[in-house]
């Protein structure tokens, strides 16, 4: 479900670490202009209430506190770690910091979940893998059947002969084995690659959803502990994958040859022709 998207969740998580620990630093930080704003400059203790302040004292007083302006982006490069052990870097021009962070979040398999097309893949594999069960049944009953009619002509064939019957008999059954083992695998690579194409589009959509609602990031809700309801665009983004997308292709079964132990009741008529 998407590489991208673990990238999201990791980076976002470390957002939210960076938001919490900001808080008490401002805190502090309103402590400190707080302060500030009963320091006077240029007046000591005794001055008559009624003397006019220096102007000087005025202008900084009104003038903002420094520390909510926003340093200037330093100009120039980033040199490589120079630390013993680590490896040369050419160096990097500094580049502008990237705009504020909106946040989204998504449950990828509540979007799954509410799926048509998905729920249209799961249908269609999951007749397909009941036939193959049906069929893997028929054939372990035949293997069955195969097995007793052999050990009934033990005292009838020859060492040699019987040898030769449980070879032409494990053969079979390792054929069947690998046409079983077949479908199978056919089966579950079409589901994968429906259940791919589905990812691609959702992908389409969580990008349209964040575009109209002006956030510039994504992050799954697994990977977070707690989110206001305005954030989570889950919703938003099932409607619309389902307006965009109600149902996939998926690749038919593969003509494999059937294999049956069917006729393995025959063998048994070769006692009986020799003897005559």
């Amino acid at each position: 479900m998407l590489a991208s998207l673990r990238r999201a969740a990791h980076l976002g998580s470390r957002l939210v670490l960076a938001l919490a620990l900001a808080f008490p630093a401002s805190s502090v930080l309103a402590q400190q202009q707080q302060q500030q704003q009963w320091f006077v400059p240029g007046q000591q203790q005794g001055q008559p209430q009624g003397q006019q302040r220096p102007p000087q004292a005025q202008q900084q007083q009104q003038r903002p506190p420094q520390a909510q302006q926003r340093p200037a982006q330093p100009t120039g490069q980033v040199p490589g770690p120079t630390e013993p052990g680590a490896p040369r870097l050419p160096p990097l021009d500094r580049s502008p910091p990237p705009p504020p962070a909106v946040i989204g979040v998504i449950g990828v398999q509540e979007v799954f979940e509410a799926s048509v097309a998905v729920r249209q893949v799961r249908q269609t594999i999951q007749e397909r893998l009941q036939r193959l069960n049906d069929d893997a049944a028929r054939e372990q009953n035949a293997w069955r059947e195969a097995q007793q009619q052999l050990a009934a002509l033990r005292g009838q064939l020859t060492p040699e002969q019987m040898r030769e019957r449980e070879q032409e008999l494990q053969e079979r059954i390792s054929n069947a084995q690998r046409v079983l083992r077949e479908r199978n695998a056919a089966i579950q690579a079409a589901g994968q690659k429906a259940l791919a194409e589905i990812e691609r589009v959702m992908l389409f959509v969580i990008r349209q959803v964040a575009e109209a609602r002006g956030l510039t990031m994504v992050i799954q809700r697994q990977a977070i502990v707690l989110a206001v309801e305005q954030h989570d665009i889950s919703e938003a983004v099932a409607n619309q994958l389902n307006r965009a997308l109600t149902s996939v292709p998926i690749d038919p079964e593969p003509e494999l040859p059937g294999v049956s132990l069917a006729p393995a009741r025959q063998p048994a008529a070769a006692p009986a022709q020799r003897r005559n």
